[in-house]
């Protein structure tokens, strides 16, 4: 025998080793997604339609077209939804309309927010 022989490999039996466990890939252990989120504007009498056109356009980002068909929506149901998606967006949406300031638009200056809220859409 040669001096560059393999050695036996040394078994420690005072050691305890644990089995691996296997990673299973289960399809039904995927994260669940959260439902999408409806902003919602309700109708008020004080707040002019071209406050709410102008609101929707530059908070929600509708054309001009979108902006008075919602708008026309708020006024003859008393609500509509303007916007859906995540939930932190949606809440930052109606956190934005909340704060666009008055409506400068009406013979007196409406000083308080468009009513607004979030829902949650009915899920998958």
């Amino acid at each position: 025998m040669s001096d560059t022989a393999l050695a036996e490999p040394v078994v420690d039996d005072s050691v305890e080793t644990l089995p691996r466990k296997r990673e299973k890939s289960d399809s039904r252990k995927k994260p669940k997604r959260q439902p999408p989120y409806a902003v919602i504007v309700y109708n008020d009498e004080e707040h002019t339609f071209d406050y709410v056109i102008e609101v929707l356009q530059r908070v929600c980002g509708h054309p001009l077209q979108k902006a008075v068909e919602l708008t026309f929506r708020v006024h003859n149901t008393g609500r509509a939804a303007v916007w859906t998606g995540a939930r932190e967006v949606a809440e930052l949406k109606r956190d934005q309309i909340r704060g666009y300031g008055p409506d400068f638009f009406a013979v007196n200056t409406v000083r308080y927010p468009l009513g607004v809220s979030i829902e949650p859409l009915p899920g998958d």
